[in-house]
This record gives structure tokens, sequence and C-alpha cells, in this order.
């Protein structure tokens, strides 16, 4: 089959690898007819290179139909219809019945000290191959996909596997009122959708703040303020305080994370560590890794005293340093994690109806097929030509 494979520091390539099969009665075999490019990608592309290998599988946004299915799968069919969440869980131990589908017990990566393993997310979280290619093995069959209905496009369904989720969960644990504030950093993919959905939500007032002009005016179509970072610059706080009558923000979702602009020696770091040798690299990003910061301390200084700061961009230091004053003086609450998807799969699967209130057919900006997948990542991450979410189709 073909798929999107890893080869070094922003070297990515399509090649020709042996397809999956089916190791254990409980798989599934899903070929794949749509699979999305997300920012935490990028931290493959670019910063975390140490925990990969050449040739592993990248990806962790796939929708497809059962092409094959284990002899223990007794909840699908083959030709069924289903999106693959990117969190590899089990659905059944103590952690996935708390609804913390991303520390699941089964795939809990404890030599790493890390949570459930991710599809296409390098050796921290499991080295399992992802779904940037024409077919996946998908463990856990009978309880890991979410089957969907046939008719309604792809693009209906598919960021079931970790957008819609990721934005539910990230304005959930922000938990602005109703009548209140809620700021949004990064208008990428997940900053949109949670502005979307906070908007669905019913929250008053919805802020959303980033520096690419095309981002900026797709927020403003869905009823949300913008605060362009390129004309606020250093005033970015009086003008968040403008429009939320002088206190700050109720609530900051961070949705950009280490990828921050605006810290030139995080940046520096980044760079150097994923040049490193792996055998160098790994453990100093282990223990002393440290992150862009500037997102979250932007989030810090424009929530208002006794707000909650909701992350869900990506951070991945180790060494990172917190304004704790600030933190502990403000009274902030601070809540963060990798999104549970399918703890958030029966508040999000209704919505995803004839009416699409969260405009997830047109959400894509751009639909490639999987061969252009190189030149798609080196566009997402230069942020060009309007790109915020891209969608790949193996096969085409």
């Amino acid at each position: 089959m073909r798929a999107l494979t890893w080869h070094g520091t922003r070297d990515v390539r399509v090649d020709t690898v042996p397809d999956p099969t089916i190791s254990d009665p409980t798989d599934v075999i899903v070929q794949i007819t749509s699979t999305g490019l997300c920012g935490s990608d990028l931290h493959l592309y670019e910063v975390l290179g140490p925990f990969l290998d050449e040739g592993d599988i990248l990806g962790h946004e796939p929708m497809g139909v059962v092409a094959e299915k284990g002899s223990a799968v007794t909840a699908l069919e083959v030709g069924d219809r289903v999106v693959v969440p990117f969190n590899v869980s089990c659905g059944t131990c103590w952690m996935c019945g708390q609804g913390l589908h991303s520390q699941c017990e089964t795939t809990q990566n404890r030599e790493q000290g890390m949570g459930a393993s991710l599809f296409g997310y390098t050796k921290l979280y499991g080295q399992v191959p992802g779904g940037q290619a024409e077919y996946l093995r998908v463990p856990f069959g009978n309880t890991l996909p979410i089957k969907v209905p046939d008719g309604p496009p792809d693009d209906r369904f598919v960021y079931l596997s970790d957008v819609l989720p990721t934005a539910w969960q990230a304005v959930a644990y922000a938990d602005p009122p109703k009548d209140g504030s809620l700021v949004v950093l990064g208008l990428g993919p997940i900053g949109d959708m949670a502005c979307r959905i906070a908007r669905h939500r019913g929250i008053e007032q919805v802020i959303g703040i980033d520096l690419v002009p095309e981002r900026l005016a797709r927020a403003r179509t869905r009823g949300v303020s913008t605060v362009d970072l390129r004309d606020a610059g250093d005033g970015v706080e009086d003008a968040v305080r403008a429009l939320t009558g002088g206190r700050g923000a109720d609530a900051v979702i961070d949705a950009v994370g280490m990828e921050a602009h605006g810290s030139p020696i995080g940046s520096i770091a980044h760079r150097v560590v994923g040049l490193l040798p792996k055998a160098l690299g790994a453990p100093l990003m282990k223990t002393a890794g440290v992150d862009r910061m500037a997102a979250l301390l932007l989030a810090v200084t424009l929530v208002r005293r006794g707000g909650t700061v909701s992350l869900s961009g990506v951070y991945g230091g180790t060494a990172d340093p917190l304004p704790m004053l600030q933190i502990f003086d403000k009274q902030i609450q601070l809540r963060m994690g990798q999104a549970n998807v399918h703890r958030w799969v029966p508040d999000l699967l209704p919505l995803l109806t004839a009416d699409d209130p969260l405009g997830t057919e047109d959400f894509a900006t751009h639909r490639v097929p999987l061969e252009a997948a190189p030149d798609a990542y080196a566009m997402f991450q230069e942020k060009r030509d309007g790109a915020v979410k891209v969608l790949f189709t193996p096969g085409s």
C-alpha cells in the first residue's frame, strides 16, 4: 500500500509499504477514504524527530470502510463505515470507564511514563502505524471504531477522529458562562472549531486571536469577534479588556501550544533538539525540554481573576517555566490533556445532522491526494494559501 512516512526533520514521503494484517482476533483492517493533517503532525515534522524512526507511518485522523475483521469482532461487518479515534483505547478498562480514554490502562506506555497509545505518534505513544495511508490496522474492533451511517460525505464525520472531540473538550474544560466571554488563542483547526462549538453552545462573546488574515476572516463569518496580533502587537491585553468590560476573559483556550510565535529562545531550542542524534535528543527532550510558551503566558495574562485556562494545544517540554506567582495570585484554574474521544461522541454525533450546525462539510480548506502529502505538510507548516484544514484522499 501507499503511506506517508517520516524520513527526517521536514522530510516526509509517500512510500510503498507492506499492507497491514490481522494480528489479534479483535483487529479490523480499515480501507482509508479520508484522513486529516493535524497541527500535532507538524510537531513530528520538525520537533519530535528524536522519538521517530525512518519509515514510521504518520497520521491520526482517519476514516474509511472495514475491509477485513478478526474472528472475535462482532460489533462490525465488512463494508461498515467507521471513524477511527486518535486514542488507541480499549474501552473496557477502569480509565476508559471514567471517560479518560487518553489514559487507557490497556495501552498506557508505562516504560515511557506516558498515557495511552496514539495512532501515528512516536515511540512515546506506542509507535503505532498511523492513518495517512491506504489501509490501517485498528485494534479493539468491538469498542474503538465509531460506526457512522452511509450517505453523507466523509467531511461530515471524519473530524470525530480528533478535531471535534478536541475542540469540544477544550470548550467543556474552559466552561465559560453563557453570558460570559471566551478567548480562543489560535484559529487553526482546533481553535476555529472551538469557536464554532462555543457559539453553538450559546456562549455570548467568543473572541478569536490570530495573525493569519484568512483565519481571522473565516472566524468572523461564524459570529466571532477577532483580534489581529499583527495590529494589536503589545496591546492585545488592552484589546481583550476593552471587549470584556475591563476585567479580562472568563476563560481562555490555548489552541496553539508549543508552536507559538514570539518565543525565539524556545524556537531555537526546538530546532536544535530536532537536529540532534536520537541518542542525545531524546533524553534531552525528556529531561530538559523547553517549549515556546508565548501562547500559554498570553492566556494567563488575558484570563480574568478566578477564570479558567483550557489547554488543547500540545506542549512537550519537561522544564517549562510557569509564572506560578501570577497563576496563584489570579486564582486561575488550569485544565488540559489529550482529548478523550469516546467520552464526547454522544454529544457530537447528534450534531452531524442534515443541518450541519458546526459547518463540517465546508471546514476543510484543502483536499488533496495522499501522493501530494509532502507538499501539503510544507504548506500547512508555513500557513500558506489560507490552509486551516487539509484532508488527504488515499487512492485518488
